[in-house]
């Protein structure tokens, strides 16, 4: 049993009041009796329309649901369909223009562009990670994955394959002669680097010795003029570093005595309290709480065994080059941003009067805003602007962003923070925030510092809001469908049009296959070519390569060309990819089932029994696919559609998850932590769950997984060892 003690009117976990008052408040200037006292009136106020905001939700499903059962076997007027959305105000009414004016924003969100890092703050190795991924060797991203084939003896091999070694030194000075050309001759032929009056001379091995095409792109060094160790360069407002070391491993080596090139990679990262975490209880929740603060105090470190060694993490240092005018200083790590949880879920780790779960929204929005005033009033290191970032995810239209910012401003008086210092990340992941973004964006325009397009959830939203309408088109041809290209090309322009350029961040969504990096550096260029100043990457390998594509295009420059586009995309967004006459042979559809449920089982058991909340899970080919509660719901959604509409049946998802639960088990069998759901299925609460999400999948709210994960994660957890 949890030991509880009574806070105001609230029964709070011993282990969060601790840490709150004995870590959190500590150095704040807010003493625990007013900080429980100011929790408990936001709770009273806000509470009660929390849980409006969520009945209008099933409300408007139900009245969608209605609507499509009326007019079942009919051919529905597309007119007919959005008369209806407004009527019951699904779709509101859009005003007049008018442009964001977020104040006091850092230059990695506003006037950068580059990769952002999601990653789960529970993990405190990975948060260090992807924090210290602002910069990544462009060498060792490029030899340890496959953007560089394994042809012509060039394989990854347990020593050092110097074959392969060639073909990344070549890759990587393409990208210099690429980005900052010479004037004459190429980076290939470059014996030296030097340092004459300010300006970066280059000799060549022709005796000639030559300068940048842009002389603006040198910036500084570091080590000694005569001889440096670092060229810190910058490519539309991204740095590079050049190492020269000529006694080292590739250096020594190389003509010039490149001994690798750094480049400037995750600009953000968000730490996740949301899709990519386990947090059922004030255990789980502490340790994400505990993890932020240390990330805001800067004093967060892991130690580990990495290939016999025992290694310790801390989060780097800023870096300082040398300058005619003095030192240059660049931030060692990203600017991050915390990813609270949405409106619907509850915690036990606070129960109300009445024995009710808090909202875990209004807690993290309380707690993580708590915590980040140990940076922006005395350290400075995440936020220089002494703003806090929170991403907002699973918003159903304006109604509920303005909530989410009345929410941010009675924390603020409560934490005595200046008006707008918390800022929102609004998720464009909903079907009812897309179809009315820039009136969600109005309610914001004090504090919005991020829209992004999460097309994952986006999806499972999609298929969830017309469950009744028909079988939806399988799994593989949505990314196809009319409506997400429409949805992908308004978030673009709807931030355009309020003023998001220069301000704020427009993002892409995530590349879900870390170890495809060849395919992904052929596909992900579409993002800043679409005018996003950020796209999502699973690692910090993947934030180092994906920053190429920053260089190759000027996305500042896209968006001016983008500022003029006068489509209306809401026509196609509304067009629901529900399959017209579908002839599915029983194999097509056995192989849908089969990919969907590989896919559900692979994630939900590790997410119940290990409470991961986010991993590489091998698809039905065994291919790693970052797997979390976004990619599930789609999963589940897309099979409780079909079973829905009788193109199976419940017997027939049965047999079928018990199949490829055998496959999972398989694919699982040399992970020590691992419990088999195959064993016994009966007695495998994995194994329930994930039937649990399709079975349920048409009345759990929105579709979303995290009711049935969380409950019978506290099942698991509950039980006795």
């Amino acid at each position: 049993m949890t030991k509880r003690l009574k806070r105001r009117n609230l029964q709070v976990s011993e282990t969060l009041v601790n840490f709150i008052e004995e870590e959190a408040l500590p150095n704040t200037d807010i003493s625990p009796e007013i900080f429980w006292a100011k929790f408990q009136l936001i709770l009273d106020r806000f509470i009660p329309q929390n849980n409006k905001l969520l009945q209008v939700r099933t409300e408007m499903k139900n009245k969608i649901d209605n609507f499509y059962k009326q007019n079942v076997g009919k051919t529905i007027d597309h007119d007919e369909y959005v008369n209806f959305l407004k009527k019951i105000n699904y779709i509101v009414p859009v005003g007049d223009d008018f442009k964001i004016t977020t104040q006091n924003v850092d230059p990695e969100l506003a006037v950068k562009a580059g990769p952002q890092l999601v990653v789960p703050v529970t993990n405190a190795r990975y948060a260090l990670n992807a924090a210290n991924a602002r910069w990544g060797s462009l060498y060792d991203a490029l030899y340890g994955t496959d953007a560089i084939s394994d042809d012509e003896n060039a394989a990854k091999t347990k020593s050092y394959n110097p074959l392969r070694g060639e073909k990344v030194v070549a890759y990587a000075k393409d990208f210099l002669d690429k980005n900052f050309p010479l004037e004459v001759s190429s980076h290939k032929e470059v014996i030296s680097y030097k340092i004459q009056d300010d300006n970066l001379i280059i000799e060549l091995n022709n005796n000639n010795s030559t300068k940048l095409r842009n002389q603006n792109q040198y910036i500084g060094y570091q080590g000694n003029i005569e001889s440096p160790t670092c060229i810190l360069l910058v490519n539309n407002n991204l740095h590079v570093e050049v190492l020269i070391d000529r006694n080292g491993n590739i250096g020594s080596k190389d003509l010039s005595g490149i001994d690798d090139i750094i480049l400037e990679s995750a600009l953000t990262t968000i730490q996740d309290c949301e899709d990519s975490v386990a947090t059922v209880d004030a255990e789980d929740k502490v340790l994400a709480y505990r993890n932020w603060l240390g990330l805001m105090k800067g004093d967060l470190e892991d130690t580990f065994k990495k290939n016999g060694e025992t290694l310790t993490r801390i989060l780097n240092q800023d870096k300082l080059y040398k300058t005619s005018n003095g030192d240059y200083k660049l931030p060692g790590r990203s600017v991050m941003l915390i990813r609270n949880v949405g409106h619907l879920m509850t915690n036990p780790a606070i129960l109300l009067p009445n024995g009710e779960e808090v909202p875990e929204g209004i807690m993290d929005a309380m707690i993580t805003s708590l915590i980040a005033i140990h940076d922006i009033k005395f350290k400075k290191l995440n936020s220089r602007s002494g703003s806090v970032y929170i991403v907002k995810p699973k918003m159903h239209g304006p109604e509920e962003v303005k909530f989410a910012c009345d929410i941010f401003s009675e924390v603020e008086e409560a934490l005595q923070l200046d008006k707008n210092t918390l800022k929102i990340g609004i998720m464009d992941e909903e079907r009812r925030t897309t179809v009315n973004l820039k009136e969600c964006i109005r309610a914001a325009k004090e504090r919005t510092v991020f829209i992004n397009t999460g097309f994952l959830d986006r999806t499972g939203d999609e298929i969830h809001t017309a469950m009744e309408a028909g079988p939806i088109i399988p799994k593989g041809e949505i990314k196809n469908a009319k409506w997400i290209s429409a949805y992908e090309n308004n978030n673009v322009k709807i931030g355009l049009e309020c003023g998001l350029s220069g301000k704020a961040q427009i993002g892409k969504g995530m590349w879900a296959m870390p170890d495809l990096m060849d395919e992904m550096l052929k596909q992900k260029i579409n993002h800043p070519k679409s005018g996003a100043n950020t796209a999502w990457v699973p690692s910090p390998t993947a934030a180092t390569l994906h920053a190429i594509h920053y260089h190759q295009v000027n996305v500042f420059e896209i968006q001016k060309e983008k500022s003029g586009d006068k489509n209306n995309y809401l026509n196609d967004i509304l067009n629901v990819p529900v399959s017209k006459g579908h002839n599915w042979s029983s194999e097509d559809i056995q192989k849908e089932m089969d990919n969907n449920a590989q896919g559900i089982l692979g994630y939900v058991v590790r997410w119940i029994n290990q409470g991961v909340g986010c991993s590489k899970v091998p698809d039905i080919n065994n291919i790693g696919l970052m797997e979390d509660r976004a990619t599930c719901r789609i999963s589940s959604q897309h099979l409780a559609n079909w079973m829905r509409h009788g193109i199976f049946s419940k017997d027939q998802l049965i047999e079928t998850m018990k199949k490829m639960a055998r496959i999972v088990d398989k694919q699982n069998e040399n992970d020590p932590g691992y419990m088999d759901m195959s064993d016994n299925f009966d007695n495998s609460i994995a194994f329930k769950a994930s039937v649990d999400l399709v079975v349920e999948g048409t009345v759990s709210p929105s579709g979303y997984t995290e009711p049935i994960l969380h409950k019978r994660r506290i099942q698991l957890k509950s039980k006795p060892d």
